[in-house]
């Protein structure tokens, strides 16, 4: 009613003209259009101004990871710089290895994440797409094609069959006796809807009840009128969800995924661990580079432990993080694409799988959307002895089921029913190039001509037609008149002429037919008069139909027609009693009744599994349709959304009268039973809007489905929106996160198995990147607190983050999904991707990773020339290279390189080193500068090794959070070995091509230096090996617990 009037529906169309100032005959003069267009502007819908890319690429670094690196990177930039400039060396690339990896990373991030969102903005784009161009405009008595852009309420438009509705219009005049449109794409329902010029009774009413008036977008099916424009623009029904679909976008831009805010959390966390432990590094060498007696800094060791400080920084932030998420994503989206769901936005893959709601339609999601007849019904030898025969089959398929005769042969009743549902009809079925059974024409009228073949179609010759039988009666009569359908009399007819005789054939709503009916065809053919026991009879068999949601259609005859019995055309005499449509319920009077049909638009076979499987998964589910409530009840107790028994009093609800409600009111109805089924019928788009709101207020992650215009902004608005492939509008598929390739509800819940599999896999590999980057940074830690010389450099940590540990977090995105992932609950979308739990598991294993990376590093400097053996077996001296204590390791920075005098303990002495080997060469080493960059080489790159070693075995503890490695073995993820193959391979790139080894500060190993780095990694297995036995103990005790506080309540009730 924002319009130029208000309730144009509910008034004459004198009124509406008076108001507008406009009349059907003459139209709007000029002048009025310039005025109306002043006030109402353009009939458009205004253009979106979109995100420019730079915003889009600014966006992806307002991320505390993101921003983390970067901070890492300027610092790294700036301490190179200074070093270049304290040496005098000139500028070369390789001093910036690291901060241009750091940024080389940001952009790839960057590209990924503008590509997916430049895709997002296209449904507002849709929309406009469903207004046509021109259409004619009576102006001053003229009619004359004009773009439908020039439009202004109070024009007077004519519209043919197939035109588009340029604006919202209130009909003013019929030039046919019916007018029917296909408003589906506005209101989802599936089959024309009739429209007339009589005003109705209410002004507030649903669209579906607007009969007099058209909307913009939809198409006439048929019919040919007048009407004037009452609405334009944004004003119209097209409008107010092109603003709805607006709104639902800030509002859905505001919220961020689940997964979205997980990342934030936990970055926010690692910001602060790292300074901490920044911090604490820089005060435990406090002593290092400040001389408090002499109140001196010594700058240069100063800067040393700033950079020990960065490698830190470095250590601790998972530079791959980012990089990983998208391709698990991406993974993601592949593997439903399989399963018919196909992904529209990157995040809502994970969201799926903590979604706790799904919303659905009723046709054509849980049902087939392919109308079918269940059931017929004629008389046997009387009128109150009724014959039902089941049919089965829910497809347009002629051989797809059958009508259930008992074993007899067709009764001439039986085979009069099956000429009327074959003459009274518009419709055909045809076979398209895919293979499959479509239906042309109205979806009831195909499912009467399937029904003509199931009975008559074994009985036709060999022909090439799909509907043998149908062409059989078709070929046999010739149709002389139709009698249109009214809503008065809810009823259609034809007069059919065979060999001089006319008979009239009719097919109508069943309580309207018996009324005009005084005659029963019985069984064998014969005819006798209507008792009263027989109207009872089938009056009761039709109420029993309703109740089961049948739609329910009546068949008659006539065969004495008065002055049409001769009717043979429009110049016979008695042409004019078929002008008239208020005169055809004369004609169809005193009728023979024949039989029923009940038919429905059938469930799908395999919801129900899916509904079960729901319901095991803790998901709830809620129906929302535009069908009528006994139907909508029905067809829910047949899928299992509800029990045959059980009491739908608080649980189904008729769309505006759930509205009408209180917020409070409704909020507990719907929050009464939190994993119980509803269902909410007549329900306007609008009021899906409001159920997801409620429903996400209350902490639920919802999923809804939707294929009409009208759907759009609650797809928008949800977490996740469903739109269907195949009877879904453009607006619609731009609008959802993702499609269903189907149109199947049972593929939504494959999806969301699939969601809840992908988030069990990042957490798997966010897990495995987190607890090498603790173990990161315990290693640097360590060798800070015990002042030992720095183990490994910043770009050999960047080297493991990115390129070592890449693989092998990617190849955890293929884990297969736990064999109960759909018994659980779904998660809480507030429950932290870390639990404490896991967190001390972290910090036990980087406990012992910095362990082993600084004990492989002092143990090469501890076992040289003269020393013992490594353990009593492992001989380290082979290289050559010079023994020190530990004592002698922890005081290296008292070791003058001028002038090779060491003080230890107060005692100085001359430091003497030899030279060492490493594969081909020979290090030459002079005195203190065996602590140095060049000495420690290769402790270093033991050291490293360790690290690559720990990770790959730490990878094969991700498999499971709590299975054993006997339970979940390393072949059930081949990915995986193959991606610890390749982070191998390149590791011994760097270690063995010689040009690579000065770039990463590495030199090649030996095999007994290969054994030292086996012994120090294996032993993280074994810990976490006894870490998750821990955890599987804690999970059953909260199992347990779960399960007795279920029984405690139920004893409570």
């Amino acid at each position: 009613g924002r319009g130029a009037m208000e309730a144009p529906w509910a008034r004459e169309v004198a009124e509406v003209e008076r108001t507008l100032g406009t009349s059907a005959a003459r139209g709007l003069s000029e002048a009025q259009v310039a005025e109306k267009r002043e006030k109402h502007g353009y009939n458009e819908l205004p253009k979106e101004e979109g995100t420019s890319f730079w915003a889009l690429v600014l966006e992806q670094f307002d991320d505390p990871l993101v921003k983390i690196l970067l901070v890492a990177a300027v610092v790294s930039a700036a301490i190179a710089f200074n070093e270049m400039h304290e040496k005098g060396e000139p500028f070369s690339v390789g001093q910036f290895v690291e901060p241009l990896v750091i940024l080389l990373i940001l952009i790839l991030n960057a590209i990924v994440g503008v590509y997916q969102e430049s895709n997002a903005e296209k449904s507002l784009e849709a929309l406009k797409e469903m207004q046509p161009d021109n259409c004619r405009v009576n102006r001053e008595g003229v009619f004359a094609e004009i773009s439908a852009r020039e439009l202004v309420p109070g024009d007077v438009v004519e519209l043919r069959v197939g035109d588009k509705v340029p604006a919202d219009v209130r009909v003013a005049e019929l030039k046919t006796t019916t007018l029917r449109v296909e408003q589906m794409a506005l209101t989802g329902e599936s089959v024309s809807v009739s429209k007339m010029v009589e005003p109705i009774a209410q002004d507030d009413c649903e669209i579906q009840s607007k009969s007099s008036m058209l909307f913009s977008g939809t198409t006439l099916a048929n019919g040919h009128c007048l009407a004037i424009v009452t609405a334009t623009g944004m004003d119209t029904e097209i409008g107010k969800i092109q603003e709805q679909l607006e709104a639902a976008a800030a509002e859905r831009a505001e919220e961020k995924t689940p997964l979205k805010q997980k990342i934030e959390e936990f970055s926010d966390q690692l910001q602060l661990i790292i300074s901490v432990i920044c911090v604490s590094v820089w005060l435990i060498n406090f002593r290092m580079f400040v001389d408090l007696e002499n109140m001196t800094i010594d700058f240069k060791t100063a800067i040393y432990y700033f950079q020990i400080a960065v490698a830190l920084a470095v250590a601790a932030v998972p530079e791959g993080l980012p990089t990983v998420i998208t391709m698990c994503l991406a993974l993601g989206t592949r593997k439903m694409a399989k399963r018919n769901a196909i992904v529209r936005k990157l995040p809502a893959v994970e969201t799926l799988g903590c979604t706790s709601v799904i919303c659905s339609d009723k046709t054509g999601t849980l049902t087939t959307n392919q109308m079918s007849v269940r059931q017929m019904v004629t008389c046997g030898s009387s009128d109150a002895d009724l014959v039902l025969n089941a049919v089965t089959g829910s497809t347009y398929d002629p051989k797809d089921g059958n009508v259930d005769l008992g074993g007899k042969a067709l009764t001439p009743a039986q085979r009069k029913l099956a000429q009327i549902c074959s003459l009274c009809n518009e419709s055909t079925i045809e076979l398209n190039e895919k293979g499959k059974f479509r239906h042309v024409g109205a979806p009831t009228e195909s499912a009467l001509t399937v029904l003509v073949e199931k009975l008559l179609g074994g009985e036709q010759k060999a022909s090439d037609s799909v509907v043998p039988a149908n062409d059989e009666f078709a070929s046999s009569v010739d149709k002389v008149a139709t009698l249109e359908f009214t809503r008065d009399r809810k009823s259609m007819s034809v007069i059919t002429r065979a060999s001089g005789a006319n008979e009239l054939l009719v097919k109508g709503a069943p309580e309207s037919l018996l009324e005009r009916c005084t005659h029963v065809m019985t069984s064998n053919g014969s005819k006798i008069a209507l008792s009263d026991k027989g109207r009872q009879a089938i009056t009761a068999e039709i109420n029993s139909m309703a109740k089961r949601a049948l739609r329910c259609l009546g068949m008659a005859f006539s065969d004495s027609l008065g002055n049409l019995a001769s009717f043979d055309g429009p110049e016979h005499e008695s042409a004019k009693l078929l002008r008239d449509p208020s005169t055809f319920v004369n004609v169809e009077s005193k009728l023979t009744w024949v039989g029923m049909v009940a038919m429905q638009d059938p469930p799908r076979e395999e919801v129900k599994a899916a509904m079960k499987a729901c319901r095991q998964a803790g998901v709830r589910v809620i129906v929302i349709t535009g069908d009528n409530k006994l139907t909508a009840e029905a067809i829910c107790r047949d899928i299992g959304v509800f029990d045959d028994s059980e009491d739908l009093g608080q649980k189904s609800f008729i769309g505006h009268e759930f509205s009408k409600l209180s917020k409070d009111a409704q909020r507990d109805i719907l929050l009464k039973d939190r994993l119980g089924g509803m269902v909410f019928s007549r329900a306007e788009p609008k009021f899906k809007q409001d159920i997801v709101k409620l429903l996400k207020e209350a902490g639920d992650v919802v999923a809804m489905t939707g294929d009409g215009v009208n759907d759009a902004p609650a797809l928008k608005m949800a977490d996740i929106g469903i739109a269907m492939g195949i009877t879904g509008t453009e607006v619609a598929k731009e609008a959802s996160d993702f499609v269903l390739a189907d149109d199947n509800f049972s593929t939504i819940v494959g999806a969301v198995e699939e969601g809840r599999s992908i988030y069990d896999n990042m957490r798997a590999f966010i897990r495995y990147m987190i607890s090498s980057n603790v173990g990161e940074v315990m290693s640097i830690f360590f060798v800070a607190a015990l002042g030992l010389p720095e183990g490994m450099v910043p770009v050999q940590l960047l080297w493991v983050n990115l390129v070592t540990d890449g693989p092998p977090a990617t190849a955890l995105g293929f884990n297969k999904a736990d064999p109960d992932i759909m018994q659980k609950p779904p998660r809480d979308r507030n429950e932290s991707l870390i639990s404490k739990w896991v967190l001390f598991r972290y910090i036990v294993v980087g406990l012992y990773v910095g362990f082993a990376t600084v004990g492989a590093f002092a143990s090469w400097y501890m076992h040289g020339v003269g020393s013992d053996k490594f353990l009593g077996f492992l001989d380290l001296s082979k290289d050559g290279h010079t023994s020190v204590t530990f004592q002698q390791l922890m005081n290296w920075e008292k070791c003058d390189p001028a002038t090779n005098q060491f003080v230890v303990d107060g005692e100085t002495y001359k430091f003497q080193a030899n030279s060492w080997t490493a594969g081909d060469l020979t290090y030459e080493v002079n005195g203190c500068d065996y602590f140095g960059e060049l000495g420690k080489r290769k402790a270093s790159t033991l050291s490293l090794s360790v690290l690559v070693t720990i990770e790959m075995f730490n990878a094969l503890n991700a498999l499971s959070e709590d299975g054993s490695l006997l339970v979940v073995p390393p072949w059930d993820n081949v990915y995986l070995l193959l991606a610890m193959a390749l982070s191998f391979a390149l590791h011994f790139m760097i270690l063995y091509v010689p040009a690579l080894c000065p770039m990463f500060d590495v030199v090649p190993l030996s095999k007994e230096e290969w054994c030292l780095v086996i012994i120090y990694s294996l032993p993280v297995i074994f810990i976490d090996e006894v870490l998750k036995f821990v955890g599987r103990q804690l999970t059953s005790r909260d199992l347990r617990r779960r399960e007795q506080a279920r029984i405690d309540a139920k004893k409570e009730q």
